[in-house]
């Protein structure tokens, strides 16, 4: 058999893992269907086109291969074709334009005799290919979580999703890659009027991107006027495209620069912050990601958390940060927010001590423990947190990554704000445009890349909120980006509990209001949460008296004894 034949062909190109295997398996899969269809794609038979087609998987992630509909075989060649345009300036960015039909998922179940028909049929209609990325069920996630959140009721069953076969356009870009590039593509989407229902969006190992985007609010019939308007459009904003040398801001550059084999940081005489790395003893690592690691060890005895960046994907821009984080800790005392102890300035030993936190993350506690909290401790953790972020926006500093994974707790069962990465001090405008933060918990206008301002980490913390509430991941159905468009195009938002008390379930909707000026400031949600904590302890202390008081931190010192 062919698949058989192509095993041997390319059997050094075998490796370990689950998912290696898996895209040797859609690799093979590719081939032979392009190999069958060799009447229509006449280069699959051309030799050296086995390891042409491996080169292009090898180049993009791996979940490219997990993600692909392998059924329609075609479309890898022409993200192949679109990568290869890419590499010309004068064809950037290169991009194609299809009309898609977005299958709905029937449900041979169902009650209703007719709206099932009615929606096979609809199905046996379709003349369209479906998405490249076998995108309608993520499609109905996102249309089912739209509906989930307008119930505002997590045990109750949500509507039936609409199973009607829709057609759609579907825009795939190919460019170099470069900072804000999916700002920017999306942008572009947006001008024209297009509403992005799915968007897969890849860099090459080589500097190039391929981005994927399921659209509707364009005439289906209208492909060939969708691609004129698509070529104007990027002419018409090709000059203030941004470059990878413009990726960085005057106001960063300004705030460090290397000379010899130093790292200078700005200082204003208040401390002495300078660590030896030879006086740091290192005991075990706690975390790891792709530019550093978390280390627990000690400090002149005393314990500490350091964080230390990998020598090896030091460059200009992950200096800046590194020096921006140092900057601010330095600056910030509160019983809220982690203590920074100091730091190490000297390439290539970069790294940042604060105080160990013993508790780890409440992220971890929520998601990989499955702990939850109980009522009083849940408000005293949004307290502790409302206190650091005020202190913060006190002193004009944004947080700007505000999530479960940056609350750190202590063996005193206190919560405290942490990683300060891509924080900054506010503008002196007072808004901010930087792409930053992390989609499950970003605000609108972050997403958009629009002015904002302190708002934006009050829309993070209601989703923190609500993580508290339900030891949940925020939209956990959906991909990232595709909670992210579900957010500013959508009004996505995460479902209340029907058990949430009102005061907290209103305090929760204000928070993420679309409107940034319509949110609270933390000075006012500490007010309200003090409030809540009163009422609720008025209501509990006759049956409960001190029950709950601090049940799971002080479950969680005796776990560390």
């Amino acid at each position: 058999m062919a698949m058989e034949d192509n095993k041997e062909s390319c059997g050094s190109r075998v490796t370990s893992g689950r998912h290696q295997r898996k895209k040797l398996e859609v690799y093979n899969e590719v081939l032979r269907r392009l190999k069958e269809q060799s009447n229509n794609n006449h280069k699959a038979l051309q030799p050296g086109f086995d390891d042409q087609l491996w080169a292009h998987f090898n180049r993009l992630p791996t979940r490219y291969a997990l993600d692909v509909n392998v059924e329609r075989a075609e479309d890898v060649l022409t993200h192949k074709r679109l990568l290869h345009l890419a590499h010309d300036p004068a064809n950037r960015p290169a991009f194609e334009v299809r009309l898609v039909q977005v299958a709905p998922v029937l449900d041979e179940n169902s009650t209703d005799s007719v709206y099932s028909s009615s929606a096979k049929k609809d199905v046996s209609r379709s003349v369209h290919p479906p998405p490249a990325f076998g995108s309608s069920p993520n499609l109905e996630a996102l249309d089912c979580e739209i509906i989930k959140s307008e119930v505002q009721d997590e045990d109750e069953d949500a509507p039936p999703c609409a199973n009607i076969s829709r057609p759609m356009h579907e825009i795939t870009f190919s460019t170099d890659d470069k900072p804000k590039l999916l700002s920017q593509l999306t942008s572009l989407l947006a001008e024209l009027g297009l509403n992005i229902q799915e968007a897969h969006a890849f860099s090459t190992v080589d500097g190039y991107s391929l981005d994927v985007f399921v659209v509707d609010g364009w005439p289906y019939e209208e492909v060939v006027q969708l691609r004129t308007a698509l070529e104007r459009e990027i002419l018409r904003n090709e000059k203030s495209w941004p470059s990878p040398s413009q990726s960085l801001k005057k106001q960063e550059q300004d705030l460090i620069k290397c000379e010899f084999d130093h790292l200078t940081i700005p200082f204003d005489g208040i401390d002495v912050w300078e660590i030896d790395h030879q006086l740091l003893k290192f005991e075990y690592k706690i975390a790891s990601g792709s530019y550093g690691d978390l280390y627990k060890g000690t400090y002149c005895s005393q314990e500490v958390a350091i964080k230390i960046l990998k020598s090896e994907r030091l460059n200009t821009e992950l200096q800046t940060e590194f020096a921006q984080e140092v900057y601010i800790m330095r600056k910030v005392r509160h019983k809220n927010v982690v203590q920074f102890i100091g730091a190490c300035t000297r390439p290539p030993n970069l790294c940042i001590v604060t105080e160990y936190m013993s508790g780890g993350s409440v992220y971890d506690y929520l998601h990989k423990q499955k702990g939850s909290f109980k009522l009083p401790t849940l408000l005293k953790v949004a307290v502790d947190v409302s206190k650091g972020m005020n202190y913060l926006h006190q002193n004009n500093i944004i947080h700007r990554d505000l999530k479960a994974a940056n609350l750190l707790m202590d063996e005193n069962e206190v919560i405290k704000v942490a990683d300060f990465g891509v924080a900054r001090v506010k503008a002196q405008t007072g808004v901010m445009t930087a792409e930053t933060g992390t989609y499950r918990w970003m605000a609108p206008e972050v997403i958009e890349h629009t002015l904002y301002d302190h708002k934006a980490d009050v829309f993070s913390f209601g989703v923190v909120l609500w993580e508290l509430l339900t030891g949940k991941l925020p939209y956990e159905y959906l991909t990232p980006l595709q909670a992210a468009i579900g957010v500013v195009q959508k009004g996505l938002r995460p479902t209340i509990p029907k058990h949430t008390p009102p005061k907290l379930a209103e305090l929760l909707q204000t928070c993420w209001q679309q409107e940034p000026t319509s949110r609270p400031d933390f000075s006012e949600i500490v007010d309200i949460l003090q409030q809540i904590v009163i009422e609720v302890g008025h209501e509990r202390a006759d049956r409960c008296k001190e029950k709950h008081a601090g049940g799971f931190f002080s479950s969680l010192r005796r776990g560390h004894r």
